[in-house]
């Protein structure tokens, strides 16, 4: 038995996200039902976390286990000949037979992209989030400062009875204005809560529009109070950029 990791990108404008769902198509299903093809075995593939209906994965990591005698080299040549062509391995590799995707990652990187312009892009438009009112970056870049350290990050994030705290330890942030309007947010910690990046890149939204005062993200970590404020940003524009290992 070997226990492979693939290192995917895909595109998810067409996908109701990564975990496999009774109706409608999905990231793993669509892997899995490849993998069955290739091996004849009955697949079943761990993702380092689960993206939502309409996110982007620039590098999500899973592994799964086979008998099959084929390289990773093979697999990732026979992978990519079966699966449709918005979700790409992009590297394969065998693993130790204790690896796991989701509960050995040590961080996850996150990139959200704005389009911050008055008119519309047509090539990207299932990859940003277009916004047409002028936005402030430095406000922005102020009020994303107190994310970094360890908050409870409850007033950003959606009820989920399976998590045991709201407790994440955020490791780094970059937000910057590159050109012709875009303007990219990173964030890195050592995990993340359920629609937690898409609260904060809404309510830096906010902030950039002057809404609110850039005190407002600090505030609401420190109270846990989520306001009509703390908006989610589309799934669109983001991406899972990175999973880190130790």
């Amino acid at each position: 038995m070997k226990n492979i990791k693939l290192v995917i990108e895909y595109d998810g404008t067409n996908y109701l996200g990564w975990q496999r769902q009774p109706q409608g198509p999905t990231i793993q299903q669509s892997i899995e039902e490849a993998l069955g093809k290739i091996t004849g075995e009955d697949a079943f593939i761990i993702g380092s976390g689960r993206t939502d209906s309409g996110v982007h994965a620039l590098a999500q990591v899973a592994n799964f286990t086979t008998a099959f005698k084929m390289t990773p080299r093979e697999f990732q040549r026979a992978l990519n000949s079966t699966l449709p062509k918005d979700i790409v391995i992009i590297g394969v590799e065998q693993a130790a037979l204790e690896f796991h995707s989701q509960y050995d990652a040590v961080t996850k990187t996150y990139l959200y992209r704005i389009l911050n312009r008055t008119y519309p892009t047509a090539l990207d438009k299932n990859r940003v989030w277009h916004v047409r009112e002028g936005l402030d970056v430095g406000k922005m870049r102020l009020a994303a400062e107190p994310l970094l350290g360890r908050h409870d990050f409850r007033g950003f994030a959606l009820a989920d009875r399976t998590v045991k705290t709201t407790l994440r330890n955020v490791l780094r942030t970059r937000l910057q204005r590159s050109g012709n309007g875009l303007i990219e947010f990173e964030i890195e910690a050592d995990g993340f809560l359920k629609r937690m990046v898409r609260l904060i890149v809404g309510t830096l939204v906010n902030v950039g529009k002057c809404k609110i005062p850039h005190e407002f993200v600090r505030d609401t970590l420190r109270t846990g109070n989520k306001t009509h404020f703390v908006r989610s940003a589309p799934p669109q524009g983001l991406f899972l950029k990175e999973v880190r290992y130790g």
